[in-house]
């Protein structure tokens, strides 16, 4: 799933229009904790399934 700069213009435009300037820092912050707790919790998922394989 490519975006372009213009789906990601959007995205933000509309974001700004439905949440205000005030709260996007906020959801920024949320998306990047959530984003990251999901990379570890794949990887730990990964490395279990290597680890089984090896066995």
């Amino acid at each position: 799933m490519n975006l372009g700069f213009g789906e990601i213009a959007l995205i933000v435009f509309v974001a700004l229009l439905f949440f205000g300037p005030s709260k996007l820092p906020e959801l920024g912050k949320a998306v990047g904790v959530t984003l990251r707790e999901f990379k570890k919790a794949t990887q730990g998922i990964m490395e279990d399934e290597k680890t089984e394989e090896k066995k």
